[in-house]
């Protein structure tokens, strides 16, 4: 499978940078995926958990409360207002748990937007 490169940059700066093999990330519409050579686009980023397969076909999450992405063929571009990476060994994913799920109860999103956010990521606790 072709790699496209993802970056996921906060305020704080870069948490994420690689190559990885598919994206799926919550859109303002709904959750999307992107391959590599997607369509060029630009849109707004929900409350919700973005979902990566990495070149090792390992899963990352990361947690985020609001953004923006730009897809274009080759590289996709999340820029998040806030954002925890969710994995690491058992101690810090546990933190990082918590962490997301009080930066996803913060935002001023609607009700179903954060329970479904902080639900899948609850759900990423217990799968890790």
């Amino acid at each position: 499978m072709e790699l496209m490169k993802l970056e996921i940059i906060t305020p704080n700066g870069v948490i994420f940078d690689a190559n990885v093999k598919q994206v799926t990330l919550p859109g303002s519409e709904g959750e999307f995926g992107v391959l590599a050579r997607h369509a060029t686009l630009v849109s707004l980023l929900d409350t919700g958990v973005i979902v990566i397969e990495t070149s090792d076909s390992k899963q990352v999450a990361v947690a985020i409360n609001s953004g923006y992405v730009k897809v274009d063929e080759i590289k996709t571009t999340c820029l998040v207002d806030g954002a925890v990476a969710l994995f690491g060994d058992d101690s810090e994913l546990a933190k990082a748990l918590e962490v997301a799920k009080e930066l996803l109860k913060s935002t001023e999103a609607s009700n179903i937007a954060i329970a479904t956010a902080v639900s899948k990521v609850e759900q990423i606790g217990k799968t890790l």
